[in-house]
């Protein structure tokens, strides 16, 4: 079966650079990304650009134009976010049926999220995020609705995907969580900004201080949305319920110290962790006909990983009671 990433050959990667004035030096190296495809490009002159090679229907020109605008934004009030370069005032491309970007490389490590000091850089550097996340409100991107995006998620699964051994499990277990949730966000109505989507610590580059630059860099907006601030906090934890407790009021020390932490979104932590789980596992089920996808997640259509699902949300339902 043929697949649109099929036809994204070397040469047309190194002549779409070509041809916006990068002049490549034909070296390629491919990059961990199954969304997007995305490629350190070597130059003739001057440092190696990453470029990233849009999934063909996935989001439209003004989506991404708009994600674009947004990240450039961000640099101009000093945030450190690596933006798109820009080739006469245009950050977006096109070439054989490819739209792309181009960035430049930065350097860096993931952050240590058990290292306070890192946590409330963190917090500080996304506190001044969200200060910044309603002057330039999106209004073609998305906006997460964390039930919403459950019950099309968990339909999708139930109808199409989930092994038939557990398929019955899981619809239960998905209404009755999707149930939870609608009593446990009942009256609660929470302020959106323009967050970053997708903040774990593997689209966080950290420099060490001293370095030119020290401190975290975020990279890949590609999952920008309208959303409360908890959105991007809460990936920040790990571990056990104390620790993450414990590196919630750390991330919050730094936060505070350009605004209020959303103290009150605390009882979106849960939920958006259920959405996360839900919604990556039909993002998988959307994309297995590509084939990078079955070689990378081999455990994802087996019985048992379906299995350890309905125990997990068994203890996600346990949780919310």
């Amino acid at each position: 079966m043929s697949h649109p990433f099929d036809h994204l050959t070397p040469d047309l990667m190194l002549d779409a650079l070509d041809g916006v004035g990068f002049l490549t030096d034909g070296r390629l190296l491919a990059l961990n990304s199954f969304e997007n495809r995305v490629y350190q490009i070597g130059q003739e002159e001057g440092p190696p650009v990453i470029v990233k090679f849009y999934r063909p229907q996935r989001w439209s020109d003004e989506q991404i134009l708009e994600e674009h605008r947004f990240s450039l934004f961000l640099v101009e009030r000093d945030l450190p976010v690596v933006a798109p370069l820009q080739r006469d005032g245009r950050t977006l491309f096109e070439h054989g049926g490819f739209r792309f970007a181009i960035f430049p490389r930065a350097g860096g490590h993931a952050p240590e999220l058990a290292n306070d000091a890192h946590l409330e850089q963190l917090g500080r550097t996304l506190a001044r995020w969200h200060a910044c996340g309603n002057d330039r409100p999106y209004r073609q991107r998305p906006t997460l609705d964390v039930i919403t995006d459950i019950e099309k998620a968990a339909a999708q699964l139930t109808e199409e995907v989930v092994d038939l051994n557990y398929r019955g499990q899981y619809r239960d277990l998905t209404a009755t969580l999707v149930a939870r949730l609608r009593t446990h966000l009942a009256g609660r109505d929470f302020p959106l900004l323009n967050v970053h989507g997708d903040c774990h610590s593997g689209n966080i580059l950290w420099r060490e201080y001293g370095e030119i630059g020290g401190g975290p860099h975020f990279v890949d907006l590609d999952d920008s949305v309208r959303a409360p601030a908890m959105q991007d906090l809460w990936m920040l934890l790990s571990g056990e319920q104390e620790e993450q407790r414990h590196q919630l009021q750390v991330v919050a020390r730094g936060y505070e110290l350009f605004l209020p932490f959303p103290w009150d979104q605390s009882v979106l932590i849960e939920p958006l962790r259920i959405r996360r789980m839900i919604c990556h596992d039909a993002w998988l089920a959307q994309r297995w006909d590509d084939p990078a996808f079955p070689p990378a997640f081999p455990w994802f259509d087996s019985p048992r990983y379906w299995q350890d699902r309905v125990t997990t949300m068994t203890e996600q339902v346990q949780r919310l009671s």
